[in-house]
């Protein structure tokens, strides 16, 4: 009986691990793929990877010129982080406008959603929070 009982844990254990998988850019979703061609026609998909967590799934996306993006298991962008400026076309309008108010010497190079609020980093490495509608919250 006992070595019953650890093959279940065994089998429970193995079933809520991470599994990151390797995949090649063709076999990214149709709607990754349109948003990458949409946001990102300059730069090209070099890897990707599909991480299976228990129950729910995302999308990494790395692309040419040090762009990296994630999605949720609904294809929807997570997650936008860059070595350089991120194209005006990915960042909500109040927060685009707000930081070019604010910050007009500065730039975006990292955006991201941060459970009900969104949250973006600057080449100076402030970090600002804003709402789901673009108001500003706080630096973070």
């Amino acid at each position: 009986m006992g070595k019953s009982l650890f093959l279940v844990w065994l089998l429970i254990g193995l079933a809520g691990c991470d599994k990151e998988v390797d995949i090649s850019p063709e076999d990214l979703p149709a709607e990754i793929l349109a948003y990458v061609q949409l946001h990102f026609p300059d730069h090209a998909v070099i890897g990707a990877v599909k991480d299976i967590d228990g129950r729910s799934m995302s999308y990494e996306v790395k692309l040419e010129g040090g762009f990296k993006l994630e999605f949720n298991e609904e294809k929807e962008i997570i997650e936008i982080e860059g070595k350089s400026r991120l194209p005006d076309s990915v960042i909500p309008p109040g927060i685009r406008l707000y930081v070019l108010d604010h910050y007009p010497d500065n730039y975006i190079i990292e955006w991201e959603l941060e459970g009900a609020n969104q949250k973006v980093e600057l080449d100076n490495k402030i970090e600002l929070l804003f709402t789901m509608d673009g108001d500003f919250i706080k630096i973070d």
